[in-house]
């Protein structure tokens, strides 16, 4: 059962995945097998004494008209959602503000692999979480839940999921930024900015954020620049000139940054913009 549910999931993310980057399904399949395929895969499954298959595509009809496709192969599910995670972290989440804003406070520290991108890249994760936590929580509650207990389809699903995730982007998205990729796209002008598709929202929502973190790295690096400018004077007037300023200054820039309390600084800076 729970290995059921596992796969349920898997297919559920991949659906929201593929939805929300912006490739919708059509209404109208094309046909995968002629008529007269099925009757000979038919002729050749009765002669074999029917032996039950594995389908590898199922076709449900719907009240409404249409249609739902459900691959039953739930590998196929699981290795697109592998494969469509990072581009879901990166372009729909807080993960490239917060891992920027790390790298360029390493680089103003002068520190070149310490902390260790492994160590920025678990830490950034696990912010990403806790400020994504009542994103998730909503899909949760409103669109997987009903999902596994299958009282909703998986359109359903992913129409209930889109939501929350589309409502944490356009908060923190820069009305600019969205007009400059409505006019890129040549879309075409929506009445209510909850209508905006996904793939307008989605890079407006990424430039917001990198902008968003270059400012925020900005304002990191001007403490640790005086820092080196003070270093680099006084080496010059004491004729030192052979001996290289970031030596004698990295040493001043970490005890400032331990004395404030620099890396809960930053983090609840992070958090604190978005809200939390």
């Amino acid at each position: 059962m729970k290995i059921t549910q596992i796969l349920r999931v898997c297919q559920f993310l991949c659906l929201l995945l593929v939805t929300s980057s912006g490739f919708a399904q059509s209404d109208e399949a094309p046909a995968i097998i002629s008529e007269t395929g099925s009757s000979s895969l038919t002729t050749l499954m009765a002669q074999q004494g029917a032996l039950p298959g594995v389908p590898a595509f199922t076709m449900t009809p719907r009240a409404d008209g249409g249609e739902d496709y459900t691959v039953t192969i739930q590998i196929l599910a699981v290795m697109t959602a592998l494969t469509l995670l990072p581009a879901f972290l990166l372009m729909m989440t807080s993960f490239a503000r917060i891992i920027i804003v790390f790298a360029i406070l390493r680089q103003a520290l002068g520190l070149q692999q310490t902390p260790s991108n492994q160590i920025l890249l678990g830490l950034a994760l696990f912010l990403t979480i806790f400020i994504m936590r009542p994103v998730f929580e909503t899909v949760n509650v409103n669109a997987l839940q009903p999902y596994m207990q299958e009282q909703i389809t998986a359109v359903q699903a992913v129409d209930r999921a889109i939501v929350p995730i589309h409502r944490f982007m356009r908060a923190q998205t820069r009305e600019s930024d969205i007009d400059m990729f409505v006019r890129i796209s040549d879309s075409e002008p929506v009445a209510d900015i909850s209508d905006l598709p996904f793939f307008v929202l989605a890079p407006a929502f990424l430039t917001s954020e990198l902008k968003t973190a270059f400012q925020i790295g900005f304002l990191l690096f001007i403490p640790f620049l005086v820092i080196d400018l003070v270093v680099a004077s006084v080496l010059m007037a004491m004729g030192m000139v052979m001996l290289s300023p970031i030596i004698i200054s990295l040493p001043f820039k970490i005890m400032l940054f331990v004395l404030v309390d620099g890396w809960a600084m930053v983090i609840g800076s992070l958090a604190a913009s978005y809200g939390l």
